[in-house]
């Protein structure tokens, strides 16, 4: 009996253990990028499906493949509310110290997170707002002058690694009574811009803040191709090769 009951329990331990561990990795391994290469390539990375990807796989796992497919495409849609943090942050940190521009970014990307519930999701509404936004920062996004920048700080690294294990546990265990919808949309919410935007301006200041969020324009394109297709292969495939197969796009795609 207690040897069944081991058994039953790993898979559970072990799961438990990939929430608070994975994506806080992915974290300060991000935050070393932009420590020694800089804000522009930090930013980039920071657009792909580093922290979305393991929280969509670990709701095909635990909620089903039909709802993971339904939350990677509501994290489609969701690139837009997550540009409009972008678009405030990077504007207010002109003028503002962080925690106004924090408190405008977050508030913005509430607004724009409930506007997008409010919509019947069809793939066709999220890769038409997705573009739309990315489009609209590209042109609105403040453009800083390059220049060398010192290393930055790690300070309160933990706190950021720390906010990414509860982001990734609170998703997923809150799953089914968010719905996918909710789900796909929290996939997507700003931690790493956020985190490392307000960590960037305190060492470097605004123009450092911009040239971050401008760099994560370029990872939305592989974003969005690995939910599009978790969308049209999770129906379809196991869920480790569509998971397989939409990480390898996504890398195809990526900026050389």
């Amino acid at each position: 009996m207690h040897a069944m009951l081991g058994r039953l329990l790993l898979p559970v331990h072990c799961m438990l253990l990939l929430k608070l561990t994975l994506i806080p990795t992915l974290l300060y391994a991000l935050s070393l990028v932009a420590r020694y290469r800089g804000p522009a390539l930090a930013g980039w990375l920071a657009g792909l499906p580093i922290v979305a990807g393991p929280i969509l796989w670990l709701l095909a796992h635990e909620q089903g493949k039909a709802f993971a497919a339904v939350a990677a495409m509501q994290a489609i849609a969701a690139i837009a509310a997550s540009e409009v943090f972008n678009l405030i942050y990077a504007r207010t940190a002109a003028r503002q110290h962080w925690p106004p521009a924090l408190a405008a970014a977050l508030c913005g990307w509430l607004l724009a997170a409930l506007l997008l519930q409010q919509f019947r999701p069809s793939l066709t509404l999220a890769l038409g707002v997705a573009a739309l936004s990315v489009g609209g920062n590209y042109y609105c996004l403040p453009r800083p002058p390059r220049r060398q920048l010192d290393n930055a700080s790690h300070d309160r690294l933990w706190l950021r690694m720390l906010a990414a294990a509860v982001l990734t546990l609170g998703v997923s265990t809150a799953a089914q009574q968010l719905g996918a919808g909710w789900s796909g949309v929290l996939a997507v919410f700003p931690l790493l811009g956020a985190v490392m935007a307000v960590s960037m301006q305190q060492a470097h200041g605004a123009a450092a803040v911009q040239t971050l969020l401008r760099g994560m324009l370029l990872g939305r394109f592989s974003f969005a191709a690995f939910c599009l297709t978790l969308v049209l292969l999770l129906p379809r495939l196991d869920s480790n090769i569509a998971f397989l197969l939409a990480s390898v796009l996504a890398a195809a795609l990526a900026p050389e």
